[in-house]
Order: C-alpha cells, then structure tokens, then sequence
C-alpha cells in the first residue's frame, strides 16, 4: 500500500508532510516505521529534559493532536488512507510508551522491542482499529494501542523487576 514514492520535494512541501513524515523518518525506503519509532526517542527525551514530566506529557498530547491532522493531510495528498511513510503515529505513540519506562538503557530497548511488537503484529483489538478506524484519527488510533499493550508490559516487568 506504499506505492507513492516519498521524496524530500513532498517532505518540504506542506507543514502537514514534514510533520506526518516524522521530519524525514518516514523516507526511509526499509522499515520507515521502525525509523519513525527511533526518531520518537531524542524528541522525547529533549522534551523531557526542556521541562520534565510535564513537557513530555505535552509532547505526548500535541503530537497526537497534530498527528490526526498531519496524517489526513499527508494521506489525502499521497492517495494512500495509511501510507507506510506516514509515521507521527509511531513518534506520539511510543513517546507515550517513553512516559512509563524507566530511563535505562535496556529498559528503553525492551519498551522499543515490545511496541514496534504490538504495533507490526496487530493482536486484536489492534487489528479491528486499523481496519474500521479510518482518517487521520485511526492512523493515531491503532498505534495508540500499541503504546497501550507496550505500556502494560513495562509496567508489569517493573514490579516484577521492582526497578
């Protein structure tokens, strides 16, 4: 469903593509959704770090906020309801999943491991969102509920792991 060849010429053009593009994440031609996921990790640490937990909430809401709008944007321009490249879904959802981890190195590869898990496997009720769900909002949605199952694993191995 990725047949519209992403170019930085598309990225530039809209405010709504270089948002939903994940500033240029969403280009690479391998696994652009495993790319928007990394990019996810500095945003939301430089949030963190400019105000704490309540910044990284924010980055958290806005980015959803302007996902929904980005996204519809930038998969009405491109023809495709969910085009790969499109991958603010990925950033606002794992930064989310970023607000439940502990800042540890391997707690972040775990966190990283089981949402990019969730969010490719599609367990239901991941799957149903992403096919009933459409507009900008379903394309936030079914990630959204990645980061959910993302999250109840963190939280679980944390009191398993008591860290």
């Amino acid at each position: 469903m990725n047949s519209t060849p992403l170019t930085r010429a598309f990225l530039f053009a809209h405010p709504a593509h270089f948002i939903a593009l994940g500033g240029g994440a969403g280009l690479a031609r391998k696994a652009p959704g495993t790319w928007g996921t990394l990019a996810a990790f500095p945003l939301w640490w430089f949030a963190y770090r400019a105000g704490g937990d309540a910044a990284a909430w924010a980055f958290v809401i806005v980015s959803f906020v302007l996902g929904i709008w980005a996204s519809a944007v930038t998969s009405r321009h491109l023809g495709v309801a969910d085009h790969g490249g499109v991958v603010i879904d990925e950033i606002a959802a794992f930064a989310l999943v970023l607000c439940f981890t502990p800042m540890k190195a391997w707690w972040w590869l775990a966190a990283f491991a089981l949402f990019r898990l969730f969010d490719i496997w599609k367990p239901w009720p991941i799957r149903v969102i992403d096919r009933e769900v459409k507009g900008g909002f379903g394309v936030m949605l079914d990630d959204f509920f990645a980061a959910l199952f993302a999250i109840v694993c963190v939280v679980f191995a944390r009191q398993v792991f008591a860290t």
